[in-house]
């Protein structure tokens, strides 16, 4: 899938409310780059942080795959400044695709947080 087709689907896929300026940067095999922008005035909050680690991951997954287990690890508070994730698979294994997300405010050198998750695969 290309950075193009993978923007459209998320587009679609992710509500309105979740999407935070979405902007897929890089689109590998199973390793994907987002950028999220926060809205103006606003500051990120745990549950729109917590959003963002799970659109990471299922766009990691290919799209198509529903959350069913999942770790984060806060590490620092976030900046206000745009969110980067690098999300990528881990394992598939039958039904079941493992992956894993960092998210970064502004640049790619501390990570702010980091979760991991099986997702279920869904066709």
């Amino acid at each position: 899938m290309t950075e193009d087709e993978l923007q459209t689907f998320l587009e679609r896929a992710i509500p309105a409310r979740e999407r935070f300026g979405l902007i897929v940067e890089e689109c590998q095999d199973q390793d994907v780059r987002l950028r999220f922008s926060l809205p103006e005035g606003e500051r990120w909050s745990m549950p729109a942080l917590l959003a963002l680690a799970e659109v990471s991951l299922r766009a990691a997954a290919g799209g198509i795959a529903t959350t069913t287990h999942l770790n984060v690890t806060v590490i620092r508070p976030a900046l206000e400044a745009d969110v980067l994730a690098l999300a990528r698979v881990i394992r598939r294994d039958l039904g079941t695709i493992h992956a894993e997300t960092w998210l970064f405010s502004h640049a790619v050198v501390e990570p702010m947080l980091h979760a991991t998750a099986s997702l279920s695969a869904s066709s």
